[in-house]
């Protein structure tokens, strides 16, 4: 039973760690990285087509984004995660791969001006996605899942995302039994429309995330809809717009949630009817995926508003812009308004466009709800750019940039401390991860000198042995300096379809002697055809 640490170690985004156990290879996540990366990450330990199962704590692209790439490059098995996440994923990585496609295309348009460029291929394509998609196993909270012969598997609330879950792994190989527990996201409490994040009592083995691992949230929880209320009425006074950078899922829901209760109390007094405009395809498909999981996710608060016949997340004034030309005309009316879009760092998506016609005005406001990571636009934003550049075009930033503090789907470090406080034995050890570099030392060093756990935070590549209780294999931080032109990434996809006929053909040894030939004759047929000796 052994632990190596992938991806997310000492970085925020791009989660993944890898577990071989009972002759299996799973994953806990594969996400898609994010903004600027400190490290390198280490390769997985095996060629793709090994992996058997993947373990999803969640549908955010950093802990999803790459499990297309997955099924690219050969893994057939099978992907496990809560029934809410399975319907987010299958819109969620559909919107990844479209996104894939046209940053693709955009790239060798531009080559075609540019001579010398290379042409440029999507990490992966539609066809990708709905591969990967026709894999996932949608699971019930709460309910222990036979993985394979000796693994079982359970996954608990949360509360950071709509489907979000902790994972328990149950293990046993030559009767000797581990478990171990990967935190996911934790969520913060008190959140609109969803629980509050469940504990697990007992574990070998954990591995925490560390986000908010140096910080704490406002001691008193902020009056959101009346903070939001103030800035639409000051804004819409001057005549301008609100625009706001929200992930289409989760942060999004939770804005509606917020701005019906707005409408409902007439909180914004002088323009009581301000219309609401929803600008993204993937946020709309969402909210249909959070009413459709109203009895297993919704929190108290937001059921009693159901039962009680009101819809919490529409309203009165409210638009959702799904085609592009939906999405162009909302710039073309006067009328002071409130646009949500994502995506949500501003990286990507129709928010680039509302940004580009709003950042230049004074009388407009750009309201930033959730996480800007280092490197994103979202975050030049923040940190004060003077101007920034959209679509080939430097924009001065003239409009008020404003934050709703303290608004976050994570944990803050008292929420970490309480969850793992959860367990009624101290586990064996707490692997510290999924934090900015100084955070993970920061919360490691917290647990192990104030709390006496034995925690350590380990960097992408470091193996640890669950039966031994060892470190295998002690990775040390490879920074980043300089990109390395790689080989193209069709190359890459016919490297690995040949490793995952090499997988193939090892599980084959032992098969009958007819079907073997024929399969050898199949394999030198191929070769045949494409050898250009």
């Amino acid at each position: 039973m052994k632990l190596t640490f992938i991806g997310a170690d000492h970085e925020v985004t791009g989660s993944c760690h890898y577990l071989e156990a009972c002759g299996k290879h799973i994953l806990v996540d594969y996400g898609m990285e994010q903004g600027v990366n400190t490290y390198e990450n280490a390769p997985l330990p095996v060629q793709e087509g090994m992996i058997d199962y993947v373990l999803l704590t969640h549908a955010h692209v950093d802990h999803s984004g790459m499990l297309p790439q997955l099924h690219a490059r050969g893994f057939r098995g099978q992907v496990f995660m809560t029934d809410a996440s399975a319907d987010l994923c299958s819109i969620m990585l559909r919107d990844c791969a479209h996104i894939q496609m046209q940053e693709a295309e955009w790239k060798n348009r531009k080559a075609k001006r540019h001579a010398g460029m290379d042409a440029a291929e999507p990490v992966y394509t539609m066809e990708d996605a709905e591969g990967i998609i026709k894999r996932i196993v949608p699971c019930h909270y709460d309910t222990v899942i036979e993985l394979c012969e000796g693994i079982r598997i359970r996954f608990t609330d949360i509360g950071h995302l709509l489907g979000s879950s902790s994972i328990e792994v149950w293990m046993e190989e030559e009767g000797q039994q581990r478990k171990i527990v990967f935190s996911g996201d934790i969520g913060n409490t008190d959140q609109p429309l969803i629980k509050d994040p469940q504990k697990t009592e007992e574990a070998d083995y954990v591995v925490i995330e560390s986000t908010y691992g140096d910080r704490l949230h406002s001691a008193e929880r902020p009056d959101y809809a009346a903070e939001l209320a103030e800035i639409l009425n000051e804004t819409f006074a001057k005549g301008g717009n609100v625009v706001i950078p929200s992930f289409a899922v989760g942060r999004t829901q939770e804005m509606l949630y917020f701005l019906r209760k707005i409408k409902a109390e007439r909180l914004v007094k002088n323009f009581p009817d301000f219309p609401v405009y929803v600008d993204s395809p993937l946020a709309v498909e969402a909210t249909g995926i959070f009413h459709k999981n109203i009895y297993t996710c919704f929190d108290e608060e937001a059921m009693a508003l159901v039962k009680s016949g009101v819809n919490p997340l529409q309203f009165p004034g409210l638009h959702l812009a799904i085609t592009s030309d939906e999405s162009k005309a909302i710039n073309f009316d006067d009328t002071p308004k409130v646009i949500l879009s994502a995506s949500g760092m501003c990286d990507a998506g129709r928010i680039r466009h509302h940004l580009k016609h709003n950042l230049w005005r004074p009388e407009c406001t750009v309201l930033f709800v959730g996480y800007q990571s280092v490197g994103t636009l979202g975050r030049s934003i923040v940190d004060g750019a003077e101007e920034v550049k959209l679509f080939g075009e430097m924009i001065t930033v003239r409009a008020q940039v404003r934050k709703l503090t303290g608004m976050s789907g994570h944990a803050d470090k008292n929420g970490l401390l309480d969850w793992i406080g959860g367990f009624r034995q101290k586990p064996k050890r707490v692997f510290v991860v999924h934090g900015e570099d100084s955070v993970c030392d920061s919360f490691r060093d917290c647990l192990t000198n104030e709390y006496g756990y034995r925690a350590y935070a380990p960097y992408s590549g470091t193996r640890f042995d669950l039966l031994t209780d060892q470190i295998e294999y002690e990775a040390a931080p490879v920074a980043i300096r300089k990109k390395q032109k790689k080989a193209s990434d069709v190359f890459s996809r016919l490297l690995a379809a040949g490793q995952r006929l090499l997988s193939v053909i090892q599980k084959n040894e032992g098969g009958a002697n007819k079907d073997l030939a024929k399969f050898a004759d199949q394999v030198n047929s191929l070769c045949d055809k494409w050898d250009r000796d």
